[in-house]
């Protein structure tokens, strides 16, 4: 009896590749069904009211019985010669009972209700991160060995448990503070003039490498990305309007409170009918520097700086923007020279943003939650 196991240079695999694999397994004779299950499987194929599965069991036999292979069934099925061989037994063993029976109830757990829980509180304690971590500890501690990664996984399924990336958490949020900003936005939003806008604003410092990311690629292509030395970066300093996409974005030599005054400058150019411009940006040092609040102070200003609280990163949505950036620009592309890779980064964002608005402002939305520590497991 040959294995399930085949590996790559088998003569089991070579013969599979030339459809051949038949002539290693015992042939099937046609005609091997009486006319009364012929016809009985016939109407369970034809029962559109019949589960799918074993309508296409039923297909598998009836193929069988008029001549055709195991591997030419599997390819007019689309599934693999083992599996119907192994219905050809199912048959062979109970009749069509044994095909309307088989996988309508789901397999026995190798694990007793003790070691289940166990093994549920080991993984809650301790958090491996691999499903070979998992198998070790079952073969070490309850002597049962799971050769295939499918069969582990298909245990923590039943165990409840989920592969998980933790987030990250800053130390010290205030879910009252959180609360309160929200509510706030909310009520300016609700009572915003028509002369009014609001913006969010941030400083990104994006350096000149590329970022490798996974993709689908051909399985024998082994791919490859130039680095650059990534010692060289940018200054932008912007802001974004979420109603419209409309973006404001300046290159600067160093993001400080020079850089913010000329920010703003450029807002109030940028927005000359609106009697006030709500600006939201995070606690930078220098959005509090002297010159910078002697700027507002003016008679004439019309930008009103409003604060997010303090590690709410979450609360600002052009941080999602940096994000998206990043995803179009920087993810699996090389841009040879940082003049390349600062005019694709501007030019994604002073251009590309507000014309594809709408495929973009499900991303950068302002669409806020409430992160409460308590409510996670932080680990240490």
């Amino acid at each position: 009896m040959f294995e399930n196991k085949e590996y790559p240079d088998s003569v089991r695999m070579w013969l599979r590749r030339l459809g051949r694999i038949d002539s290693l397994s015992p042939m099937i004779r046609k005609r091997f069904l009486k006319e009364c299950i012929r016809q009985e499987l016939y109407a369970l194929a034809r029962d559109v009211s019949a589960q799918h599965g074993l309508a296409r069991r039923a297909n598998a036999i009836i193929l069988l019985d008029r001549g055709m292979s195991a591997t030419e069934v599997a390819a007019a099925l689309l599934i693999d010669d083992d599996t119907v061989r192994r219905w050809h037994g199912l048959y062979q063993a109970g009749g069509v009972a044994e095909l309307k029976r088989n996988n309508y109830e789901g397999s026995e757990c190798l694990l007793s209700e003790d070691q289940q829980s166990d093994l549920k509180a080991w993984i809650s304690k301790t958090l491996p991160r691999s499903s070979q971590q998992i198998g070790a500890y079952i073969r070490a501690n309850f002597g049962i060995d799971y050769q295939a990664r499918s069969g582990v996984i298909a245990l923590l399924g039943r165990l409840g448990m989920a592969y998980r990336r933790p987030c990250s958490v800053p130390r010290k949020l205030d879910v009252a503070k959180q609360t309160a900003f929200i509510a706030g936005y909310e009520d300016l939003l609700n009572h915003l003039a028509d002369d009014e806008v609001v913006l969010f604003g941030d400083a990104v410092h994006p350096s000149h490498q590329a970022r490798p990311v996974a993709c689908w690629a051909p399985k024998d292509v082994k791919i490859a990305l130039e680095q650059t030395t990534g010692r060289q970066n940018l200054n932008i300093h912007g802001t974004i309007e979420l109603e419209t996409g409309r973006t404001v974005m300046l290159e600067a030599g160093d993001v400080d409170a020079n850089s913010t005054i000329r920010l703003l400058e450029t807002l109030e150019a940028a927005y000359p009918k609106k009697r006030h411009i709500y600006l939201f940006l995070d606690n930078a040092r220098y959005h509090y520097a002297r010159t910078v609040r002697d700027w507002l102070h003016r008679p004439e200003c019309r930008i009103k700086m409003r604060f997010i609280p303090t590690y709410c990163p979450h609360l600002n949505p052009i941080e999602r923007l940096w994000g998206l950036m990043h995803r179009n620009i920087t993810h699996n592309r090389d841009h040879k020279t940082i003049r390349d890779f600062a005019n694709a980064i501007l030019g994604f964002l002073r251009t590309e943003v507000q014309r594809k608005w709408n495929a973009f402002r499900d991303y950068v939305s302002d669409n806020f939650r409430v992160i409460d520590p308590e409510k996670f497991r932080v680990l240490n």
